[in-house]
C-alpha cells in the first residue's frame, strides 16, 4: 500500500498492535515511503492534537489502551480473594482499567504494593478490562524522596527539604502527579542516574503545604536523616521468613503468659507472668516470668537484616506513624506475640521475696503462646474490680498474680530509690486528617509501672547473667551529674527556698528529698525540670558505669529488640553464652562493638531530636489558630536572648525574646538562671508563674513567639511592661549588685 491511511485505518491498525509504535513501524506496515512520509507525519500530529493518540519517546499509543507490556502494582485481594493490580503509567482521560493479576504456579509470590513487569491482555464480558501475567518482579521498595516540588515549563524539580542537602531531581511533565508549585510531595527515584544532569523522579503522592499537619513527621525524619524506606534485599529477606518451630526450645505453651500494652501499639514484644512462690523457704515469695520475642533467630549476624537494623539503631515514633527498625514482616508479624499465636522467644525465670529482692534468675530460650493481649486499661479495670468480659475468667490466675508480685518489688524499689521525677507526658492526638484534636495528659496507672518493674528486674538480671558468663555486651550506662551541673541545680533550688546537702557523695535519694521538699508547692514543676536538666543523657557502652538514675550497679536492654539494637545484642551474648544455636554473637559483632555503642547511641539521639520536632510542629499548627490568646505558664529556661515558657494547656514551649520586655539593660547571670532588669530590678527566673500573648506561631518550624504580661499574677513594673527595642544603656545599680554578688561567689569557690 501506498497511499495514505484514514485515520479511521491507523487507528485501527494501533488498536490491533497496541505495543508502542514508531513512525517508521506505521510507514513500513503501510508501505509508505519518500515524500509521502511527510503527509503521514501531519496526519499523526493530527490525531496527536485531537487527543485521539498519544506520542512518547518517539513512538505512538492510544492513550487509552495499555501496552501489552506494563508496569503494574498490586492491590489487596478482593472480598472473594481475586488479586487486582493498578497501571503505574496510565494516561488515559478516563479512570484506569480494572486488571485481575493470574498467577501461575512456578510465578514467584506478590504482595500488596509489589511491583511487576506483566504481560497484560484484554478482555471482553467481563468486570474488569485486562488480564496480567507475571513476567518479572521489579523492586518493590524504590527510593523515596520528599521535596518541595518546584514547576517549571515542562514538568519540574523536586527541591530537598534537608538543610544540608542541595541535590535535586528532575520531574518529566507527565510524572507530576499534578502536583503544584510549592508543593509538599512524595516521590521515588526512576532509572539510573545519568552522567550529566539531574536525576529523574516521579512524584507519586501530593502532601500539599509543607505545613499541613500530615507532612509535619515526614519533613523530620528526612531532615534528621532517619532511614524510612527498606532496601528490596532487606524486605525480600524478611518476607522470607517462616515462623520458628518448637525444636530444642523449651515448651513454655502451657505457661499463661500475657502482653500488656497500649490500646494503640502495633506489636508485641514482652509477656509477663506471675505466680506466688511455692517453696515454703520463700514464703510471701513470687516467682516471675518475663518472655521477649526471639528476634535474633530471624535477624542473624551480617545479614541483610541485621545491617539495616543496625543502621538504624531503633525505631521512631510519631503521632502519626512509626519508622521501624525492622520491617513489618518481623515486628509485625512473625516477632510478635500475638494473642493465641506460638512464638519462639528467649525468656527468664526470676525468684523474688517477699520484699522484692531478686533471689535467683534462669533464662531459656524458649517457645511461648500469648493467653491475651491485654491493654493498660483493660488490665488495670480488671484489677480495679471492674473487669471486662474476658478478664472475669483471668483475673485470680492471671491478672491478681501480677500485681500482688508487682507490690513485693514497689517495696524494693522503694529501698533502692530511684530517682523520682514527676513530669507529666502528653499525648497529641490526632483527628482523621491528620490535624491535631486536642493535646491531653497521659494517664498513668499501676499496670504502667507493673510492666515497667518486670522489665527493669529482666534487665538487671540479663546485665548480670552476662558478667557471669563473661561475654561482651552493651550496657546501658547512665552517671551521675558533673559538679557544674550539680552546683547550678543547688543555686535554684536555694533560690527556691529548698536545700540540697553538699560535700557528700551524691545519691539518687538526696535528689528525691529535693523532689520531696518541693512536692505541692509553686515549685514543684521546676524543681522537677531543673533536676532532669542537671542529668546527663544515657547512653550504651561496652564497659559497665552503672545506671545512676535507677540506682542500679549493673543493666543492660534486654526487653525491647523489635525497636532496639541494643537489645539484640544482649540476645546473641545470651545464646552464646548458653549455647543455644550458631545465630549468637559473631566475631564481626564483638569487634565492632565499642563502634556500635556510639551508633546506637548517636539513632537514639536523633530519633529523640526527630520526635520533639514533630512534636514542636504540632503544637505550632494546634496553636497557630489562637494567636493573640493569653496563655497560663511557667518560665521554664532563661538565656541571654529571653525566657523560655511552658504552657501549663499543651506543654509548648515558646520564647520571650529579651527585646519586648521593655527598654531597660537586662543582667544574665547563668548560676542562679535568671535576668535582673537595672533600673526596675525585675528578676526573671526558672520556675515563675507567668501568663502570655501568643504573637505568633510558626507550623513549619515549630517556633512560637509569646509576649509577657504579668509575673506571678502582677502585671510588670513600668520599664519592663513597655514594649519596643531596648537601647543600649549603662548597667543600672541592680547589675552591678548581680556582679559584685557574682564575684564573691567566685572568690569563696576557689
Amino acid at each position: 500500500m501506498s497511499q495514505i491511511p484514514s485515520k479511521a485505518e491507523l487507528l485501527a491498525w494501533i488498536a490491533d498492535h497496541p505495543g508502542p509504535a514508531a513512525k517508521r513501524d506505521i510507514a513500513r506496515a503501510f508501505g509508505i515511503k519518500g515524500a509521502a512520509r511527510i503527509d503521514l507525519k501531519r496526519l499523526l500530529k493530527e490525531l496527536e492534537a485531537e487527543g485521539s493518540l498519544e506520542k512518547r519517546h518517539r513512538s505512538y499509543r492510544d492513550p487509552e489502551a495499555l501496552p501489552p507490556v506494563s508496569v503494574l502494582q498490586i492491590l489487596a485481594p478482593d472480598a472473594h480473594g481475586d488479586q487486582f493490580a493498578k497501571p503505574l503509567e496510565w494516561e488515559g482521560a478516563g479512570p484506569a482499567p480494572r486488571i485481575l493479576f493470574m498467577p501461575r504456579k512456578a510465578d514467584a509470590p506478590v504482595a500488596e504494593g509489589d511491583r511487576i513487569l506483566a504481560r497484560v491482555n484484554p478482555v471482553t464480558g467481563q468486570d474488569h478490562h485486562y488480564e496480567a501475567r507475571l513476567i518479572r518482579k521489579i523492586g518493590a521498595n524504590p527510593h523515596k524522596i520528599i521535596g518541595i516540588f518546584r514547576k517549571e515549563t515542562e514538568g519540574g524539580r523536586i527541591v530537598p527539604i534537608d538543610k544540608g542537602q542541595d541535590k535535586e531531581w528532575r520531574v518529566a511533565a507527565d510524572a507530576t502527579h499534578h502536583a503544584k508549585d510549592g508543593e509538599l510531595v512524595e516521590a521515588e527515584q526512576i532509572g539510573n542516574r545519568a552522567r550529566m544532569g539531574l536525576p529523574q523522579a516521579r512524584v507519586i503522592e501530593v502532601l500539599g503545604d509543607p505545613s499541613a499537619p500530615r507532612a509535619v513527621s515526614l519533613i523530620a525524619i528526612h531532615q534528621h536523616g532517619i532511614p524510612d524506606d527498606f532496601p528490596d534485599d532487606v524486605v525480600a529477606e524478611a518476607d522470607a521468613m517462616h515462623p520458628a518451630g518448637l525444636g530444642d526450645r523449651e515448651d513454655l505453651r502451657s505457661l499463661p503468659l500475657v502482653t500488656i500494652d497500649p490500646s494503640d501499639a502495633r506489636d508485641h514484644d514482652d509477656a509477663v507472668h506471675a505466680h506466688p512462690d511455692d517453696d515454703p523457704k520463700n514464703e510471701g515469695g513470687h516467682i516471675l516470668w518475663v518472655a521477649i520475642a526471639d528476634v535474633a533467630h530471624y535477624v542473624t549476624p551480617g545479614s541483610s537484616l541485621d545491617r539495616e537494623a543496625r543502621r538504624r539503631g531503633n525505631s521512631s515514633y510519631f503521632p502519626d506513624r512509626v519508622v521501624p527498625m525492622l520491617p513489618d514482616r518481623l515486628s509485625g508479624d512473625l516477632c510478635s506475640l500475638h494473642e493465641g499465636v506460638p512464638r519462639a522467644c528467649l525468656a527468664v525465670r526470676m525468684k523474688i521475696d517477699a520484699q522484692g529482692t531478686k533471689l535467683s534468675h534462669r533464662f531459656t530460650r524458649g517457645y511461648m503462646q500469648s493467653l491475651a493481649s491485654l491493654t493498660y486499661e483493660e488490665a488495670q479495670s480488671a484489677q480495679d474490680g471492674a473487669p471486662s468480659e474476658r478478664c472475669v475468667a483471668l483475673l485470680p490466675e492471671v491478672i491478681a498474680p501480677l500485681y500482688a508480685a508487682y507490690e513485693a518489688l514497689k517495696l524494693a524499689r522503694a529501698r533502692r530509690q530511684p530517682l523520682e521525677l514527676d513530669l507529666p507526658e502528653r499525648k497529641i492526638i490526632l483527628s482523621d486528617d491528620g490535624r491535631v484534636a486536642s493535646v491531653a495528659f497521659r494517664e498513668r496507672f499501676d499496670a504502667h509501672k507493673l510492666i515497667e518493674e518486670f522489665m527493669v528486674l529482666a534487665n538487671v538480671a540479663a546485665a548480670e547473667e552476662l558478667i557471669r558468663l563473661r561475654r561482651p555486651l552493651l550496657f546501658r550506662v547512665h552517671e551521675e551529674p558533673s559538679p557544674e551541673k550539680l552546683d547550678a541545680l543547688r543555686e535554684v533550688a536555694e533560690a527556691s527556698g529548698f536545700t540540697l546537702a553538699k560535700g557528700q557523695v551524691l545519691k539518687t535519694a538526696s535528689l528525691n528529698r529535693l523532689l520531696s521538699q518541693a512536692e505541692g508547692t509553686d515549685f514543684g514543676e521546676l524543681m522537677n525540670i531543673s533536676t532532669l536538666r542537671s542529668m546527663p543523657q544515657a547512653y550504651y557502652h561496652a564497659e559497665n558505669f552503672g545506671h545512676f538514675g535507677l540506682a542500679l550497679h549493673s543493666y543492660a536492654h534486654f526487653t525491647s529488640p523489635i525497636r532496639r539494637y541494643s537489645d539484640l545484642i544482649v540476645h546473641r551474648g545470651l545464646i552464646s553464652g548458653h549455647n543455644w544455636g550458631k545465630d549468637g554473637l559473631s566475631p564481626q559483632d564483638i569487634e565492632t562493638l565499642e563502634e556500635t555503642a556510639v551508633h546506637i547511641s548517636e539513632t537514639e539521639r536523633r530519633s529523640m531530636a526527630a520526635e520533639r520536632d514533630t512534636t514542636d510542629r504540632y503544637l505550632a499548627s494546634y496553636l497557630s489558630e489562637r494567636v493573640g490568646s493569653e496563655f497560663p505558664g511557667r518560665i521554664s529556661g532563661v538565656t541571654r536572648f529571653g525566657l523560655f515558657v511552658k504552657l501549663d494547656e499543651t506543654g509548648a514551649d515558646g520564647l520571650i525574646p529579651i527585646r519586648t520586655l521593655g527598654r531597660e539593660f537586662f543582667h544574665y547571670d547563668p548560676n542562679s538562671q535568671s535576668l535582673m532588669g537595672s533600673e526596675t530590678g525585675l528578676t526573671l527566673s526558672l520556675g515563675q508563674r507567668v501568663t502570655v500573648r501568643l504573637a505568633e506561631a510558626v507550623p513549619v518550624t515549630g517556633g512560637l513567639m509569646l509576649e509577657l504580661l504579668t509575673l506571678e499574677d502582677k502585671t510588670l513594673p513600668g520599664g519592663a511592661s513597655a514594649r519596643g527595642h531596648r537601647t543600649a544603656r549603662k548597667p543600672g545599680p541592680a547589675r552591678a549588685k548581680a556582679a559584685k554578688i557574682k564575684r564573691k561567689v567566685q572568690r569563696t569557690r576557689r
